[in-house]
């Protein structure tokens, strides 16, 4: 079984509580909430709640935007929203900015900077998409790392 160091940006106000496969560390990230120790630079996810996504993509878009051009240069690397992407189309936030906005900006992520976000419905499946996606990436790296050892004979 795998078994990760899942990074944790300090900022990060309320951190998931992950599976055993996971043993989590605090510190300071450049990008995301969440990394993988060893490959900060490489894999990172923004999380973000609903509330705070809305708020985010029209209050600190400037902000927002850097944290995403730092993020495309990351190997692999995703905005999850604990939310459906139903909440956003009915305007079930508490902003002014209209569904068709954020609808716009959720698709300048994906396309413009090729950040995928995933709409994980609510805080658990987020955490349970933010550990597998974690885990899937570091089982694809060992594997390359695995690929590049010389055999000995």
């Amino acid at each position: 079984m795998d078994r990760i160091t899942v990074v944790v940006d300090t900022r990060e106000q309320e951190p998931y509580a992950f599976g055993a496969s996971c043993e989590v560390v605090r510190r300071a990230l450049p990008a995301g909430d969440y990394s993988i120790e060893g490959f900060e630079d490489s894999v990172a996810v923004e999380r973000k709640t609903l509330e705070d996504f809305v708020s985010t993509v029209i209050r600190q878009r400037k902000r927002f935007y850097r944290e995403l051009q730092r993020l495309e240069e990351y190997e692999a690397a995703c905005v999850v929203v604990e939310s459906d992407l139903r909440d956003v189309l009915t305007g079930r936030y508490r902003s002014g900015a209209h569904p068709n906005a954020v609808l716009g900006t959720v698709i300048s992520i994906v396309v413009d900077f090729q950040i995928p976000v995933f709409f994980c419905s609510d805080r658990q499946v987020a955490c349970r998409f933010v550990e597998e996606f974690l885990l899937r990436f570091h089982r694809k790296v060992s594997r390359r790392c695995e690929e590049k050892q010389p055999e000995i004979k």
